[in-house]
């Protein structure tokens, strides 16, 4: 069994250009076969099926049904984290939640009891954001994302036997579905609608959804553990529990599309629009903003500028918008508050420091000659004489203390940029 590439554990780790080249990728994990193979053959256009044994390996070291039992009964697990879903239906929270008791003051813990009785009656339990709340997928997740250059979530679905949980319907993102227990049987249909953006739910087509769900499907086929399924955004799907209790753990890909490289390019444009006096002066006294023919010059002047303008925007300038949006897309890897302070504490000259991964780090220069050092973890300013040394650790990915100043070491492992090395 190929062990899966989930990172390092609480406060360690190597960014993910440090790798040991013979080190085995997420998606090459999952699929059996290169990222590049996958990004040519696969990515956005085909589903894709690998079994069990053609990848050699299960999923229990990512997630199984212990962790189930133990999220939703012993780990405070509270809503949006958790919905219930019964013959199409998500149900209300408070079919599933209550007070967590004496000294909590929160209304909306899982109530375990509750959540049993809608399970025995056929309810599929849906834990959401477990990229956020179990720490094997939340180290797998960030790996996932780095590879793919574009954000990922896990959720898991839990159905009892013989249930489906939900009806047919389309993603607004790409899924990797991984069967960890019991067998499903999905029916995949091809889309009625290619590539759908986020604000393009299956939801604002129901008709042609259920139209095309009575068609028969292009992939009709059981899951078991191990097995592996790749869906694009797009195709209709519906899964339903066989003998006993089916849980897979779905990984949504929320791509970057060229049409959200075109609303930032177009905010380029915008932002440099501001800058034109005619674009911001007023309308006429009096102008009726529904008719065409008071708006007929105006608008004329406006499509002419923002022409120009967009011939003009900057590759760099929309790469930087987007690097922003990345960072907020994502999260870095785990660190401990008390093992961080007590590392900048004790901080010595010949400690080695590496830069946390799944960071997004970089720098931008200011007039004084400093720069401010974005990431995940915020914002750090810092002074002309400190650029060069963060700039060598963001191209190496790790150096010693004395290389960067004691100062700005504790500065860098205070705000949770670096980790202590061993």
């Amino acid at each position: 069994m190929t062990a899966h590439p989930s990172g390092a554990p609480l406060s360690e780790g190597r960014p993910a250009r440090l790798r040991d080249a013979a080190s085995i990728g997420p998606v090459e994990w999952l699929l059996g076969r290169s990222v590049e193979e996958f990004a040519t053959t696969s990515w956005g256009r085909e589903p894709l099926l690998v079994t069990a044994q053609e990848r050699k390996s299960g999923f229990d070291d990512l997630f199984d049904d212990d962790a189930v039992d133990a999220l939703v009964s012993e780990h405070g697990l509270r809503t949006p984290f958790l919905r219930v879903a019964r013959d199409g239906t998500t149900l209300p929270n408070r079919d599933f939640t209550a007070g967590a008791g004496v000294g909590a003051g929160i209304t909306d813990q899982v109530d375990d009891s509750r959540l049993t009785g809608l399970f025995a009656d056929g309810a599929t339990l849906v834990l959401q954001g477990l990229h956020r709340t179990w720490p094997p997928l939340v180290r797998f997740v960030a790996a996932l994302a780095d590879e793919l250059g574009h954000p990922v979530q896990a959720n898991a679905y839990v159905t009892p036997p013989q249930s489906q949980g939900f009806d047919d319907h389309y993603d607004v993102h790409d899924v990797f579905v991984l069967q960890v227990s019991g067998e499903k049987e999905w029916r995949i249909h091809r889309p009625v609608l290619e590539s759908p953006l986020r604000d393009q739910p299956w939801t604002e087509r129901r008709a042609a959804v259920a139209r095309a769900a009575k068609e028969p499907p292009l992939i009709r086929t059981v899951l078991r553990p191990g097995d592996c399924l790749y869906l694009p955004r797009g195709y209709l799907h519906a899964a339903t529990a066989l003998g006993d209790v089916s849980t897979h753990v779905t990984l949504g890909i929320h791509a970057w599309t060229r049409h959200a490289l075109a609303g930032e390019v177009v905010q380029a444009a915008l932002l440099s629009l501001a800058d034109d006096p005619q674009i911001r002066a007023a309308l006429t006294v009096g102008v009726d903003v529904g008719a065409t023919e008071d708006l007929g010059s105006d608008v004329d002047l406006v499509r002419d500028r923002l022409a120009a303008a967009l011939a003009e925007v900057d590759a760099q300038a929309v790469a930087l918008r987007l690097a922003t949006a990345s960072r907020a897309a994502g999260r870095p890897s785990p660190v401990g508050p008390v093992s961080q302070l007590r590392a900048a504490q004790h901080v010595r000259d010949d400690d080695r420091v590496r830069l946390r991964p799944h960071l997004h780090a970089g720098l931008e220069a200011r007039d004084d000659g400093g720069a401010n050092l974005q990431s995940r973890a915020g914002t750090v300013r810092l002074a002309p004489a400190e650029v060069s040394a963060v700039r060598a650790l963001l191209e190496g990915g790790e150096c010693s203390v004395a290389e960067l100043g004691s100062e700005l070491a504790r500065r860098l492992l205070a705000r949770a940029v670096v980790v202590r090395v061993g």
